[in-house]
């Protein structure tokens, strides 16, 4: 079978293949974690040797020389025979270097390389949405001053409502990502490392090698730590470091999806209303049977993978609940699924987001022929005032408006027609002294919305986005 054939013979994850970046996918690669797994494996080495251990210079340069050259076919042959990955990758790594054999993992327990390896790859991840995210938020802060001032129509219930404009509804997604980067930055900041911590947390085994000296043991789990860039270890572990720490980072995933759901939902209403759009290729197909068909295909694939990424975190909630004690084994084949799938579904998730962002498409004239229609409702309050002040009863006036009001909706409804509300009160005596027509201006009825646009892009999005201003400028032109 041809190489071509058989990659077309067995499935091949779609998260990997069609939405998540090369970078992401190289994050959570074989060999990121057998490199990271070497790295550590000298870094305990490394400290061991400073602390007083036989270990000498010459073997710890043959681990180095192999950190990233890693002989994949040895360990899946010897994992094969003995059922233990960690195991595999000890006898792998010590053909390569055979004089550092004998102290390859000396000390240490599989969790040592596979928790802390884990971490590391969890803390990178970590970066790599941070970046997309700060994008996004920077491309839709833009989207947002540039709309300021353009009054819409506002929605409660799905069902007209007071004004607003385009750019402050936008403000409306950005702050849900900006409350999604402070969780973002505090798990980043507070990370910890497994650390060296032994079969069950005691560090007992490096005790005995460090000849009974509790100093010595905390300046090796320091020394490791350091190498690997890490300032702090979790104080106590058992086995593993705490599954708690996936639920709450899968947590913060999830958090990110609902806003990335919650925009990209919006987004699909308001091109059913025909209002805004997202980008649409010159020569992209709606559908194969509706020629004019203009789906929002891609804010439908947020949607669905928000889901994906809000599911996962069900996941690592339920094996932080059900470790046994120092440790058991049933969180392993999970957590190699759903801790990869949440960081790449939102990795892909954030780059069609950042994508879409970056194209808007805001069709004036709709928004204005919406306006056209229900402003005549919206204006009555301000009709009401004019006509009090004129003299009029309050509670006379409010009947005879509702009264107008829904003869208009009915006649709109029935025929279709345009709103013909300001002809009814002009005809009415008690209106007869007011200049309906002026209080038909669409920015009379935005409130504060330009300011707050302005003030909220100046005074929250710009302070947020400052420390990351090398990391800003990005953009997500793929094919979707």
């Amino acid at each position: 079978m041809s190489e071509e054939k058989g990659r077309h013979g067995v499935f091949q994850d779609p998260v990997v293949e069609r939405y998540a970046s090369a970078e992401m996918s190289a994050n959570f690669s074989a060999q990121k974690k057998f490199s990271t797994w070497r790295r550590l494996w000298v870094a305990l080495a490394r400290a061991e040797q400073q602390l007083g251990l036989d270990i000498t210079e010459d073997q710890i340069r043959e681990m180095e020389k192999f950190i990233d050259d890693i002989n994949f076919a040895e360990a899946e042959a010897r994992e094969h025979e003995v059922r233990h990955d960690v195991m595999a990758h000890v006898h792998a790594f010590g053909l390569q270097a055979p004089s550092a054999k004998p102290i390859i993992h000396l000390g240490a327990t599989s969790c040592y390389v596979g928790d802390n390896a884990d971490i590391i790859i969890i803390r990178d991840a970590l970066l790599i949405i941070r970046r997309r995210l700060v994008n996004v938020i920077e491309k839709l802060s833009a989207f947002a001053l540039r709309f300021k001032d353009l009054p819409t129509l506002g929605f409660t219930h799905y069902q007209p409502a007071q004004l607003t404009t385009v750019g402050k509804r936008a403000c409306l997604w950005v702050q849900d990502l900006l409350m999604d980067l402070e969780e973002v930055e505090r798990r980043v900041d507070k990370i910890r490392l497994r650390g060296v911590k032994g079969t069950t947390g005691t560090q007992a085994s490096f005790l005995e090698l460090l000849g009974g000296d509790p100093k010595k043991v905390r300046q090796l789990e320091e020394l490791v730590a350091r190498e690997v860039g890490f300032t702090e270890t979790f104080p106590v572990t058992g086995q593993t470091y705490p599954r708690k720490f996936d639920a709450q980072v899968l947590s913060i995933l999830s958090g990110i999806a609902q806003s990335a759901h919650k925009f990209a939902n919006d987004l699909r209403l308001l091109s059913n209303l025909r209002e805004m759009e997202e980008p649409f290729g010159a020569k992209q197909i709606g559908s194969s049977a509706m020629a004019y068909k203009r789906n929002p295909r891609r804010a439908e694939l947020i949607t669905a993978l928000a889901r994906h990424v809000i599911v996962l975190e069900g996941n690592a909630a339920f094996t932080a609940a059900s470790q046994w004690l120092e440790r058991t084994l049933d969180d392993s084949a999970n957590r190699r699924i759903a801790i990869p799938g949440a960081f790449l579904a939102t990795d892909g998730m954030l780059r069609v987001y950042l994508n879409v962002a970056g194209g808007l498409v805001v069709n004036k004239g709709v928004i204005q022929r919406r306006l056209e229609l229900e402003l005549p409702f919206i204006a009555t309050e301000n009709i009401l005032m004019q006509a009090v002040k004129a003299g009029g009863d309050r509670q006379e006036l409010h009947e005879k408006i509702r009264q107008h009001s829904h003869a208009a909706a009915l006649r709109m409804k029935g025929s279709g027609g345009a709103n013909d509300l300001l002809s009814r009160l002009k005809s009415d005596e008690a209106f007869a002294n007011i200049d309906v027509e002026t209080v038909l201006d669409p920015s009379r009825y935005v409130g504060l919305a330009p300011q707050q646009t302005e003030e909220f892009v100046k005074n929250v999005v710009g302070p947020a986005l400052k420390p990351y201003k090398d990391e800003l400028g990005e953009s997500a032109e793929f094919d979707l």
